[in-house]
């Protein structure tokens, strides 16, 4: 049952005279008269335009037979209603604007001006916008750092209760799990935690709409007890890309407020091809239960396999020693273990022979697999790694061709635990030496001022030379759109030798990536 697909798809065969908007008036002919209608690809692929024809019967507005997401009561009312069955909400928004929309609708509906929210500090930039938008302050929680990895994961639960004793007035808790390399942990203890004094937990989920609807599957935020779960559908469901959900439960989560929020930051005129995908990744799984599953289990399943007879391809997960931290099946982080290859090296690689990932950084590939992902496609990439593994086997030579390198690097003492993992890296002191633990766990409460700084109040430095001066710009390595360095923070050694490493990654903060130069305020 998909009310969202099958209401589009009965307006669509009445055939209905539009004078009415939008202006293509979900006529697919209107761009036949274009001489790009029949501009197929070498490989048969379909033109954009008759692709996109082929959707705009689909592509309506609100009318009376069409429903509105605003005030829903028809078939949009009934998808939200089963989408929120399906994944153990008391209720569900759909979210038309990604789970940027939903984790915004979360800040501003939850909290207000002067309340402190405590957050962990490597999240999606996102939650700093609506913590910025709230005027509510923000208690920075320190990541732990998986030793052997160098990657971030949760904050510890005693940095939670003690940041509690210290602000027993708290709002919320928010969290971002599982992370953009797809580990977590389980959220129970924190949500018991936090409601103990009254105080929200609220999750951005946005990588882990998958969780809890297969045994192989690590369980949600829902299940754990969560307030309210964001989740990014099309991340790693069959939704089209800006789908998303937002999922709400108990009676401490004032609905009223966050809906309210919802319909102000939301479009009035909502995608209706978005929600129908959304209504239909909801109905494949309520079609095909497990089972829908079993394709990408298989593939991942066999490229984990292929990667762990290689002599030189590693994953992250093997090298956790912390049994308490879980890994997402669908999601493989890939290394070279024997530390000659850069994670962007090998990410470029790949783009080379038609392999597209998820991200890198510094010394990982993240690959995501999808549900319906097969052997065929797994066999591929795994024939492209050992390609490169053959090639690089071949000595210097081979080296410097492939990967535009002056020299191997053979010192295998370089490990990934001496880097900072940049794509996730967060400002603040290095821990000690072989802890997992953040040398601060959480910080004083911080307003994030809402504009810029007038550029007079501001300078350009050398980014070599700006440690310890307060930075004038947010700085945020995209993927995974996780700050580095916000603004107004101390810039600290750690966050400076980040961004000299990381040349390779999109930023948002353009004076650091692209000149060396940074903005900080005047002294």
């Amino acid at each position: 049952m998909m009310p969202i697909v099958d209401m589009l798809q009965r307006h669509a065969a009445a055939r209905p005279l539009s004078f009415h908007v939008p202006g293509h008036k979900g006529i697919a002919r209107s761009l036949a008269a274009s001489e790009r209608w029949n501009d197929e690809s070498d490989d048969g692929a379909p033109s954009f335009l008759a692709a996109l024809g082929g959707l705009l019967p689909m592509d309506v507005t609100e009318l009376s037979d069409t429903d509105d997401l605003h005030d829903p009561s028809g078939a949009i009312e009934q998808g939200q209603q089963l989408a929120a069955r399906r994944f153990g909400a008391e209720e569900t928004a759909f979210l038309v604007g990604g789970s940027t929309a939903g984790n915004l609708a979360l800040l501003l509906g939850c909290t207000g001006p002067g309340d402190i929210v405590l957050v962990q500090r490597n999240v999606h930039k996102s939650v700093l916008n609506g913590i910025r938008l709230s005027g509510a302050e923000a208690v920075f929680l320190e990541p732990r750092i998986e030793t052997a990895s160098g990657l971030m994961e949760l904050p510890e639960l005693a940095a939670v209760e003690q940041a509690l004793r210290s602000w027993p007035q708290a709002k919320a808790l928010f969290l971002s799990t599982p992370s953009y390399y797809g580990w977590s942990r389980d959220l129970h203890p924190y949500a018991e935690l936090v409601h103990r004094t009254g105080c929200l937990l609220l999750v951005d989920e946005a990588h882990g709409a998958h969780y809890g609807l297969h045994p192989s599957l690590p369980s949600g935020a829902l299940q754990a007890g969560a307030d309210a779960v964001v989740q990014s559908t099309h991340k790693t469901l069959h939704a089209m890309t800006m789908g998303a959900m937002l999922h709400m439960q108990g009676e401490r989560l004032d609905r009223r407020k966050v809906k309210a929020m919802l319909a102000a930051l939301q479009s009035s005129s909502p995608s209706y091809p978005i929600m129908a995908s959304l209504d239909l990744a909801r109905g494949l799984l309520d079609e095909h239960g497990e089972e829908w599953f079993a394709p990408g289990l298989e593939a991942a399943a066999a490229i984990r396999s292929g990667i762990r007879r290689s002599a030189r391809w590693g994953l992250a997960e093997d090298l956790l020693e912390d049994g308490e931290i879980r890994t997402d099946p669908l999601r493989l982080i890939v290394h070279d273990r024997l530390g000659g290859i850069q994670g962007f090296e090998l990410l470029r690689q790949l783009e080379e022979r038609g392999i597209w990932a998820e991200m890198a950084d510094e010394s990982y590939v993240v690959l995501l697999v999808g549900a319906r992902t097969g052997i065929e496609e797994a066999e591929r990439l795994l024939a492209a790694l050992a390609e490169l593994e053959a090639l690089v086997d071949e000595g210097l030579s081979a080296v410097e061709r492939a990967f535009g390198r002056a020299e191997a690097r053979d010192d295998e003492s370089d490990t990934d635990s001496e880097q900072a993992h940049g794509a996730e890296a967060a400002s603040g002191d290095d821990a000690e030496a072989g802890s997992n633990e953040p040398a601060f766990l959480f910080s004083k409460p911080t307003r994030l001022e809402r504009f810029p700084p007038e550029e007079r109040e501001t300078e350009l430095v050398p980014l070599l030379e700006a440690a310890g001066r307060i930075s004038a710009e947010t700085i945020i390595p995209y993927p995974p759109g996780i700050p580095l360095v916000l603004e107004g923070e101390p810039l600290t050694d750690r966050a400076i030798a980040s961004m000299q490493r990381l040349k390779e990654a999109r930023f948002q903060g353009k004076n650091a990536s692209e000149r060396g130069w940074i903005r900080v305020r005047r002294q």
